[in-house]
């Protein structure tokens, strides 16, 4: 640790010589700042603030309301129907164009609701803390907005602040800054405040500190010397806007779906179009029969349903810890192929913890014996004495937010402050069954040997009883042990001798392989009236040996499960650390990762890569260790030349250019606020089986999708085929324009958001991503579509043709093909709800929105039938019993051929994988 330097502003004479600030002295800043020892004073400050505006990073402004709401019109699906609704008002069919315009405004309407209230939930998480900062002016401490933060201002650094601006050090008392929102360094940077020679990169920079950097130990005052923008963290938020974003797997799919069906509709309809007139047909009616066949497939229920069904997505994903930012990331999310999710934070707890004690008699696993530790230990002197070290020992202390009075089961390393391993022993200390009121006992600490790099060890001098002062050790095991000549044995104290000593460090080697950093622990009885260490020359001899900690940042609980259930789905888990090659392995093998030949890659290998022998690395490789967040950008941008869908995790500013360029960008919750801003996922909980969650209902998004063009395209493609195939045969009109919209729009309306609310099936996690060229349709379903539109076109056209010859009543008979398809449709939903099962293996009521929707979806047809209003708008004749029986029938036919059909591809789909 560094030593404890201050210098007082006293000393400093102006000064004004061009150089960067780290090879600047503390009067050639001062003199360049214009700053005195008393700081700014409030004018000087205000003229400051008018000049060089407010301390605030560059942001994306947030979208407003009109902009959000046009955009949701971007969609090639919206175009088609708005081109068929242009076309019905020019044809002055002002009922089926108001229908088509109204489907689209559902859609956008729906898709602007889900997004706004995306946007003002990433408004809301920024709004929650308000940060401070302790400031000289006039000659007195201040505490200010950071907003309002000038350069020249003179800011006090403390255990837990948040640095607020950049800035020169000029005093420094042991201080340490965690500065890995910036640079990816996960230890703590010891920071000093004289000059220092030569270009260095930031993290070379001792005597600087950086916004966004957070305080472990130790105190400092710096001089600011950069806000907002001009900061180092305000340099990259600037950078993040140009980095390409790549279109989302659903946006192409959707895409190309919508190129496939406008070709193809447009293409029959040039065919009949010009089939018509070469037969002499009156172009008028000809063209309105046309525009008839292209509204018929259009399914305009589509565009509304996937948006609905992504907007669910979105709600779920909420409700299991995280936020999605925009609709199509939902899906996107499903598609995943590859996570690259960073150890700290994500696979680990993102906090170091006590896992091992062990002593003289006792060896425990905090970890394994859990929320029973307390019990374990119960009675254990040693254990005992182990603790009250920890909490004697330490300068890491419990938050403000805390305090005596709170349940210790609430505590947890986020509410103390200090260093990460002091923080780790004292939270162990207090899980040991010490309550508060021991941490804040009067036993006052008289002297102290802070802990340094150079000494290894920590020592505090403590009151203890009438007759005896106490010095509690802590620190490197190999330095601790060579201040004792004693260990403890229960409640008795026994000489070391050399065999011993040497038990104890092979313990401290064992528990070193396991990837632990182990510190040890010692005490010792001194006089009542030594006050400090000064009057202790011998105060580092005859200690007592008590034990070890064992620390490290642990594996989340369910990172094994977890990782094991992505590697069945077909997604690949890849680990990202700063962490050295061997702390690497060590803690990828313990999730469940390999790290053979070929498996693990470090920073140096990484940099001796080019692109391309980086992309043919990535193919195997599950481990990427010493990783900056710069290199992060060249892992996304391999793996997705294969083709990979790729995930990304982060929670540095360096950190967002990646996470633009993934396919999805996930912020850890903790991270910097221009990480969040730039991915789609933000996770709440830092967790990987909240991403893998997501993962589940990013597919959950895509199987429901797929049901649902499914279900409509067979249906708009029947309708196609009702109209082609009655013109090629002379025939008039089956079914009108109307009816059509009706039956898309009304009837199988409720159907069609039911299928949105379908819950998910049990294989959708044991089967493999959907590629990212892969279209929305495979073959199996193509063919159903057509199998099931060719049926109900030539089942419906059977009825129209037997009813209108045996009853020569053109209404009546265009009234049964119309129930008839309505019916049909409400009927062969449900085999469109799976294609892996039959509709008798599947659980029927599974979807209780559904058997309500058909339902609902029978009454309105009826309605439609019986009402003489909805007779005069749809053209229709009330129905006998023998035409509903004929239409029963018909449709219970057509049903039992669907689920044929899908049977036989179920036992196609099961011998491949058998053979």
């Amino acid at each position: 640790m560094p030593e404890k330097q201050i210098k007082g502003i006293d000393a400093i004479k102006p000064t004004h010589a061009k150089k960067d600030w780290h090879n600047l002295t503390l009067a050639e800043t001062a003199g360049k700042l214009k700053v005195g020892k008393t700081g700014l004073t409030y004018a000087e400050a205000q003229e400051r603030l008018a000049k060089h505006g407010r301390n605030i990073l560059p942001e994306e402004p947030q979208i407003g309301g009109l902009i959000l709401f046009l955009r949701q019109f971007k969609n090639s699906l919206i175009y088609i129907l708005a081109a068929a609704a242009g076309i019905s008002f020019y044809l002055r069919d002002n009922v089926d164009a108001g229908i088509i315009l109204a489907a689209v405004l559902i859609n956008v309407v729906v898709g602007f609701f889900q997004e706004y209230k995306a946007q003002n939930a990433l408004a809301a998480l920024k709004k929650i803390i308000n940060h401070q900062a302790r400031v000289v002016r006039d000659g007195r401490e201040h505490v200010l907005d950071i907003r309002e933060l000038v350069p020249g201002d003179i800011v006090i650094l403390s255990p837990g602040a948040k640095v607020p601006a950049d800035g020169r050090l000029f005093e420094t008392e042991y201080l340490k800054i965690n500065e890995a929102a910036l640079t990816g360094e996960s230890e703590a940077c010891e920071k000093i405040n004289h000059a220092l020679e030569g270009e260095l990169i930031l993290a070379d920079q001792h005597n600087m500190v950086f916004m966004g950097t957070v305080v472990a130990e130790g105190r400092g005052k710096f001089f600011v010397t950069a806000i907002g923008a001009q900061t180092e963290i305000g340099k990259i938020a600037s950078l993040v806007k140009e980095t390409k974003t790549p279109r989302t797997p659903l946006q192409e799919k959707l895409g190309r779906f919508s190129h496939w069906v406008l070709i193809w509709v447009l293409g029959l309809a040039a065919i009949l179009l010009g089939a018509g007139l070469a037969a002499k047909q009156n172009f008028v009616q000809m063209f309105t029969t046309t525009v008839a066949i292209v509204v018929a497939a259009i399914p305009e229920g589509l565009v509304i349903g996937v948006t609905v069904i992504l907007a669910l997505g979105m709600q779920r994903i909420l409700r299991r810890g995280a936020l999605v930012k925009q609709l199509v990331a939902a899906e996107t999310l499903g598609s995943t192929t590859v996570i690259c999710a960073d150890k700290t934070g994500t696979i680990t707890l993102g906090e170091m913890r006590v896992t091992r004690l062990l002593t003289p008699s006792h060896d425990i696993d905090t970890i394994a014996n859990g929320h029973n530790l307390k019990e374990t230990v119960k009675g254990l002197w040693e254990m005992r004495l182990l603790a009250k070290i920890g909490i004697f020992c330490n300068n890491a202390v419990i938050g403000s937010a805390m305090n005596q009075d709170t349940a210790k089961d609430e505590l947890s390393a986020e509410a103390l402050v200090g260093s990460p391993t002091e923080k780790a022993i004292l939270l162990s200390s207090l899980d040991l069954g010490f309550s508060e009121k021991d941490a804040f006992s009067e036993r006052p600490r008289r002297d102290e040997i802070p802990f340094s790099s150079q000494k290894k060890f920590m020592a505090t001098l403590n009151s203890w009883t009438d007759k005896q002062n106490i010095i509690h050790f802590k620190g490197a095991p190999e330095k601790i042990i060579n201040f004792c000549s004693y260990y403890q044995s229960g409640r008795a104290v026994k000489k070391l001798d050399a065999k011993k000593k040497n038990e104890f460090l092979k313990q401290h080697q064992k528990l070193s392989r396991l990837g632990l950093r182990v510190l040890g622990a010692a005490y010792k009885g001194v006089s009542i009236q030594a006050a400090s260490f000064g009057e202790l020359p011998d105060y580092n001899q005859e200690a007592v040996w008590v034990g070890f900690w064992g620390i490290k940042d642990p594996l989340r609980s369910e990172v094994v499960q977890t990782i094991a259930e992505t590697r069945a789905a077909g997604v690949r888990t890849i680990m990202i650390t700063g962490d050295n090659k061997d702390t690497a392995s060590s803690i990828a093998r313990e999730a469940g990762l390999e790290v053979g030949e070929g498996k693990i890659i470090d920073g140096a290998e990484l940099a001796g890569m080019s692109q391309a022998q980086l992309a043919r690395a990535v193919k195997k490789v599950e481990v990427f260790a010493r990783v900056s967040p710069e290199d992060k950008l060249r892992i996304v941008e391999a793996l997705q030349s294969h083709g990979e869908v790729v995930a990304m995790t982060g929670d540095g500013v360096n950190d967002a250019p990646a996470l633009q360029r993934a396919d999805i960008g996930v912020a850890l919750g903790s991270g910097t606020d221009v990480a969040k801003e730039t991915a789609d996922l933000i996770l709440l909980d830092n967790n990987l089986a909240t991403i893998v969650r997501a993962v589940r209902e990013g597919r959950v998004i895509f199987d429901n999708i797929r049901k649902l063009v499914l279900y409509l395209l067979s249906d708009s493609f029947a309708e196609m085929l009702i109209i082609g195939f009655g013109l090629l045969l002379g025939w008039p009109l089956a079914v009108l324009p109307a009816q059509i919209i009706w039956i898309n729009l009304v009837t199988d309306g409720l159907p069609n958001f039911a299928l949105t609310q379908e819950p998910e099936e049990s294989e959708v996690m044991s089967e493999k991503p959907i590629p990212r060229r892969q279209p929305v349709l495979d073959f199996e379903r193509k063919f159903l579509i057509f199998f099931i539109s060719v049926i109900t076109a030539l089942t419906t056209l059977g009825l129209f043709w037997l009813v209108w010859k045996t009853s020569g009543n053109l209404e009546l008979a265009r009234t049964v093909a119309f129930t008839t398809l309505a019916i049909d449709s409400l009927l062969y939903v449900f085999s469109a709800r799976t294609v892996r099962h039959t509709i008798f293996e599947h659980n029927f009521f599974a979807n209780k929105w559904l058997i309500a929707a058909v339902v609902a979806g029978f009454a309105i047809q009826i309605f439609g039938l019986y009402v003489p209003f909805m007779q005069k708008l749809l053209r229709t004749v009330p129905l006998g019993v023998a035409e509903w029986l004929l239409i029963i029938f018909a449709c219970l036919w057509v049903v039992g051929l669907i689920e044929l059909a899908k049977y036989l591809f179920i036992v196609k789909r099961k011998n491949a994988v058998l053979f």
